[in-house]
């Protein structure tokens, strides 16, 4: 179930470990030393064989080490930090300084930039200048990018009592990373257990106003690299490839968080003219900053190109909000006006590439599942009649779903801003029926 939530714009919307496992968990390296015996005096005699010869004693396989203790937020960032900075063999240049480029950090399930990430960060970049000051900490940009030989990034990840994005969300997986941009390679690791108290997981703006949402792969090559790998790893190529790319999107969303909408604006468009630029937040970043300013036709087509992204992906979720409990979207003047010109570009676009959907609804965990279900269900086929009644033919070429809180991305069960994307519905491009 849900409840409504208010939004400024058009929708509500991270012990040195040797790395940090997917899972939750995080183990070093090891190798079994082979067992040493002692030389047997020359002079001694030679015992008699044994009818039957002892199998020699199979030397059992080291434990891993303990997981560290679940900490406070704070005291789980400087853990993770200090761990990962202690651990990297860096060589001081003469100027006496090396130059940190910070890759904002993200949630490990979204995505997204919240509250915590950016709070997570503040602290890192606190320590780093209070007690590591050969590290000159640097923005996330193309001119700081190019000339720095060492990248931080880092995820906070909202996980179950195992460790994974599966139950209820029982702690928070710090993991951070150190990265050679020279190697390509992992340089360190860090990693810790955050109680949830005192957390503030809700995204920045431009992530609460954004309207669409699929897996990205550059995003996902970000994870990939931080969770799940060891010091001396290869940076994920999806992440590496698109990594001045990412740069660059990074100074439009700091426009786009400074209210710049028309510099925003002009530096989204700038990044979609570059080979990597076709990424579902550059197209969301067009369609926000023209909304903002005013610019409404403009707008409706940058939505048709995050339509035709999501085609072309096989999956588009779109954060529809409807009125808590029931199949209505909520009354709001600038929402009615939003899923209007929604509606129309999914409609129209999907009818102009005659593809065949399924159409599927999404809640969040609080209330019971069975109603749930039919309530995801219910309003999946609300949104399957607005567009038959833009284009007809989708009558014949869509059908209606509901999942529940069966695929939760979040998973927090706030029923707010912070877990808006488990109350989406989704449009995939399935095979057309026969």
């Amino acid at each position: 179930m849900d409840v409504p939530f208010r939004s400024a714009l058009v929708v509500p919307a991270l012990l040195v470990l040797a790395g940090c496992a997917a899972d939750g968990g995080s183990q070093p390296r090891t190798s079994a030393s082979p067992p040493t015996t002692a030389a047997a005096p020359a002079a001694a005699p030679t015992a008699a064989p044994s009818p039957v010869a002892a199998a020699p004693a199979a030397s059992a396989p080291p434990s891993p080490p303990p997981l560290p203790p679940i900490m406070g937020f704070r005291d789980a960032v400087l853990f993770a930090a200090n761990n990962m900075l202690k651990a990297a063999t860096i060589a001081t240049p003469d100027s006496g300084t090396v130059p940190l480029v910070v890759d904002p950090l993200i949630d490990g399930n979204s995505g997204v930039q919240s509250v915590a990430t950016q709070t997570l960060e503040k602290e890192f970049v606190g320590l780093v200048r209070n007690s590591y000051p050969k590290f000159e900490v640097q923005p996330f940009a193309a001119s700081t990018l190019a000339k720095a030989s060492l990248l931080f990034i880092g995820t906070f990840t909202a996980v179950d009592a195992e460790g994974k994005n599966a139950g209820a969300k029982e702690w928070y997986r710090v993991c951070l990373a150190m990265l050679d941009l020279r190697s390509g390679k992992i340089v360190s690791k860090g990693f810790a257990r955050s109680r949830t108290e005192g957390v503030d997981s809700t995204p920045v703006q431009y992530f609460l106003d954004s309207p669409t949402w699929v897996p990205d792969t550059a995003t996902d090559g970000y994870v990939k690299t931080c969770q799940g790998t060891r010091a001396g790893d290869p940076i994920n190529p999806n992440y590496w490839d698109k990594i001045v790319a990412a740069a660059l999107i990074n100074e439009a969303f700091q426009a786009y968080e400074g209210g710049r909408y028309q510099e925003a604006l002009d530096l989204y468009r700038g990044v979609a003219r570059t080979p990597q630029g076709d990424q579902l937040r550059v197209h969301n970043g067009i369609y926000l900053s023209a909304w903002n300013l005013g610019r409404k036709a403009e707008a409706e087509e940058a939505f048709g190109r995050i339509v035709d992204y999501g085609l072309a992906n096989k999956r588009l979720a779109v954060k529809f909000l409807f009125r808590p409990g029931s199949t209505v979207f909520i009354d709001r003047q600038e929402l009615a006006e939003s899923y209007r010109i929604w509606l129309r570009q999914i409609a129209t676009h999907s009818g102009q590439q005659q593809s065949c959907l399924r159409i599927t609804g999404h809640t969040s965990r609080t209330g019971p599942e069975p109603l749930n279900e039919r309530l995801s269900t219910m309003r999946a086929q609300l949104v399957k009649q607005r567009l038959e009644s833009i284009v007809p033919s989708l009558s014949t070429r869509s059908v209606a779903a509901g999942r529940g809180s069966a695929e939760n991305i979040v998973g927090l069960g706030t029923d707010d801003a912070r877990d808006a994307l488990d109350r989406r519905v989704e449009f995939n491009v399935v095979n057309c029926p026969v």
